[in-house]
């Protein structure tokens, strides 16, 4: 961050802080320091680490599978995988003893952790995404970029142009 980037910032906090009750501020207790870091070693689970914010609680009933927001572990990639298998061999049983309840909340869940794995296969092994072609052509030409061009939007689009009243 630049120097003028800095003290804006800077500016910006000591403003709002100037606008807050000065109770906000205090130092916390033990026991509030305690509770926030109790916080997010709750967050570790078998999957990953859930993404919910701090002194929320987890509204999916710690259903990790159907949270959206689960950060994949990528090295859990196996344990995904086999709860998956567990899901379709659990929907199957269920189908064949009549269990329709059972069926749709194991098809949730099972459709949650599909989403989840063709999320973590879109992610590097690195645990960075990978680029994905979305089919659109190159820009070969730059000064090309008028309508009907390859990804151009259209040069009347970019133009100032009078309203019509003004005409």
């Amino acid at each position: 961050m630049g120097g003028g980037a800095r003290a804006t910032y800077r500016g910006f906090l000591d403003r709002r802080r100037a606008d807050r009750p000065q109770v906000e501020y205090r130092e916390p207790t033990e026991q509030e320091w305690q509770d926030f870091q109790q916080h997010f070693e709750l967050r570790k689970v078998s999957l990953g680490t859930c993404g919910r914010p701090y002194g929320t609680p987890c509204k999916h009933e710690h259903a990790c599978i159907r949270c959206p927001v689960l950060q994949l572990d990528p090295q859990q990639r196996p344990r995904l995988n086999e709860i998956t298998r567990n899901l379709r061999e659990r929907i199957t049983e269920a189908r064949g003893n009549g269990w329709l309840g059972e069926v749709e909340g194991l098809q949730v869940s099972l459709n949650a952790a599909v989403a989840k794995l063709t999320r973590l296969n879109r992610t590097s092994t690195d645990g960075r995404p990978q680029l994905v072609d979305l089919g659109m052509p190159p820009f070969t030409d730059p000064s090309v970029r008028g309508v009907g061009a390859p990804g151009g939007i259209g040069r009347t689009a970019l133009t100032h142009q009078e309203p019509r009243s003004a005409r």
